[in-house]
C-alpha cells in the first residue's frame, strides 16, 4: 500500500514513437481510459516484472552457490554447518 504523499502526480514530458502513442490511443479510447492511465499502468508492469527478474535472478543466484558448497563441501572452511550456510544465503 502507498502513502497518500506517493500518489501525487507529478508532470513529466516524454517523447514517445508515434506507433506507441497511436497503439495507446487505441487502447485508451476502448477501456475508456486515457493516455495518463495507461502509461503509468505499463510502467508499474515493467517495475514489477523487473523486480520479479531482480528477485528470480538473486535465489538463481543463491541455488548455484548452494550446489557449488553442497558439490564440493571440503572447500568451505567459513560455513561450518548446513544450516549456517541457509542463514549466509
Amino acid at each position: 500500500m502507498r502513502l497518500l504523499s506517493q500518489l501525487q502526480k507529478q508532470q513529466v514530458g516524454l517523447r514517445l514513437p508515434v506507433y506507441l502513442i497511436e497503439q495507446i490511443d487505441e487502447l485508451a479510447k476502448e477501456y475508456s481510459l486515457n493516455r495518463t492511465d495507461i502509461i503509468i499502468e505499463s510502467i508499474k508492469s515493467y517495475l514489477e516484472k523487473q523486480e520479479e527478474q531482480k528477485r528470480y535472478d538473486e535465489f538463481d543466484y543463491a541455488c548455484k552457490e548452494l550446489k557449488e558448497v553442497l558439490d564440493n563441501p571440503k572447500q568451505v572452511t567459513k560455513l561450518q554447518t548446513f544450516d549456517e550456510l541457509l542463514d549466509e544465503l
